[in-house]
C-alpha cells in the first residue's frame, strides 16, 4: 500500500540522514518515477523532504525535523525486547505497543545511541530457555512492572509456604524462564529473587531509589541460577535411552545429561544423568514409558520395575 511505503520512506530518511532515489527504488522494489511522485505526495502533505543534487546527492529531511513515529515511549521500545510470543506480551500488557513499535523502532534507531534499550535491558530478561506456558497467574505483575519503570520501591506480600511476609523491596529486574515470572530485588541490602505468582499484594511506594552502578540483570540471573543448581541434590544414574525419547528426555528440567553415547543395540544411547532425587528420577522415567531403560542404580531399576507392575495390575482383570 502506498501510504505503509510513504512511512517506510520517512523512516529510511530519518535513520539513514540521505539516500538516492536508486536507492530507495531498490529497497522499496518500485521505480525511480514512483519515488519522485511519493516525494511530491510527502511535501504535499507537509513533510520537509529536500532533494540534493550532484554525485553525492539524494533527498533527505529538512535539518531538525523529526517526524511523529520517532517518539518511541519506554513501553513500545520493551515490547521489542521480549520475544514476540502472545503469552510474553499479554503478560506485560504491551500487545498493542509492540505492533506500534515495530513501525517506529527504525526511525527512532539513529546514529546516537538509544539509552532506553540499555535501560529496559537492565530490567527485563527472557531466560534462552525458552516459554512454556505454566499456568500460574500474576496479579501483581502490572504493578511490579509499573514500580520497575519508576524506580520506586514496592511493599509487597509474599507467599513463603503457608505463611505471609512482608517485605519493602526496590524491584531491579523481571525475568521469565519457562512461562514462569521472577522478581529481582534489593532487600535489606542483598539481593533476592521472588517468584511472581507468590506475590498476593503490591504497593507501590513513593519511595524512590537509584539502580545501582554495578547491577547486571542477566549476569546476576546466570550467577544465580548456577548456585541454585549447584545446591539441588544429586542422584546419578546409568540409562539406556531410544534415540526419539532422548529429545524428550532432554526437555526435562530436572535432568543433567553429563554423557551419552550410542548402544549396543541399534536406535538405542547409553547415558549418564543426574537427577535431583530418587522420587523425581522414578516419576521423571516412568513418564517416558518403553523409551528409556534405568540399568544403575540396582534400587532405581527395583522402584521403576514396582510401579509399572503395580500399573499394570490395574489392569489385570
Amino acid at each position: 500500500m502506498r501510504a505503509d511505503r510513504l512511512i517506510t520512506i520517512v523512516q529510511l530518511l530519518q535513520s539513514r540522514g540521505k539516500i538516492s532515489s536508486k536507492e530507495l527504488a531498490q529497497t522499496l522494489e518500485v521505480s525511480e518515477r514512483t519515488i519522485f511522485r511519493d516525494m511530491e505526495a510527502l511535501s504535499f502533505s507537509g513533510i520537509p523532504v529536500l532533494a540534493e543534487r550532484g554525485r553525492e546527492g539524494g533527498w533527505k529531511l529538512a535539518e531538525g525535523y523529526r517526524n511523529s513515529l520517532t517518539g518511541m515511549n519506554t513501553k513500545e521500545i520493551a515490547a521489542l525486547l521480549v520475544p514476540a510470543d502472545p503469552a510474553i506480551l499479554h503478560a506485560l500488557g504491551i500487545q498493542e505497543e509492540f505492533s506500534s513499535a515495530t513501525r517506529k523502532l527504525q526511525a527512532a534507531a539513529t546514529r546516537q545511541p538509544l539509552t532506553p534499550f540499555s535501560f529496559l535491558s537492565q530490567r527485563i530478561h527472557i531466560d534462552g530457555a525458552g516459554w512454556h506456558p505454566s499456568g500460574e497467574t500474576y496479579p501483581c505483575l502490572s504493578a511490579l512492572q509499573g514500580a520497575l519503570w519508576e524506580n520506586h520501591k514496592v511493599s509487597i506480600t509474599y507467599l513463603r509456604g503457608e505463611d505471609a511476609a512482608e517485605r519493602l523491596v526496590a524491584p531491579l529486574g523481571l525475568v521469565v524462564k519457562r512461562g514462569v515470572w521472577y522478581l529481582v530485588a534489593g532487600h535489606d541490602s542483598e539481593l533476592r529473587t521472588y517468584r511472581v505468582s507468590r506475590i498476593t499484594e503490591a504497593k507501590v511506594t513513593d519511595e524512590s531509589f537509584e539502580q545501582p552502578e554495578d547491577f547486571h540483570l542477566s549476569e546476576y540471573w546466570e550467577t544465580s541460577t548456577a548456585a541454585f543448581k549447584s545446591a539441588l541434590p544429586r542422584y546419578p544414574s546409568s540409562l539406556l535411552v531410544r534415540e526419539q525419547t532422548m529429545k524428550e528426555l532432554q526437555k526435562e528440567r530436572y535432568v543433567a545429561l553429563l554423557h551419552q553415547e550410542p548402544a549396543e543395540a541399534p536406535g538405542w544411547i547409553r547415558a549418564e544423568a543426574e537427577f535431583n532425587t530418587p522420587e523425581s528420577a522414578c516419576r521423571i522415567i516412568l513418564s517416558l514409558g518403553q523409551g528409556i531403560k534405568v540399568t544403575a542404580p540396582p534400587e532405581l531399576a527395583d522402584t521403576v520395575a514396582a510401579a509399572l507392575r503395580e500399573a499394570a495390575a490395574l489392569y489385570d482383570f
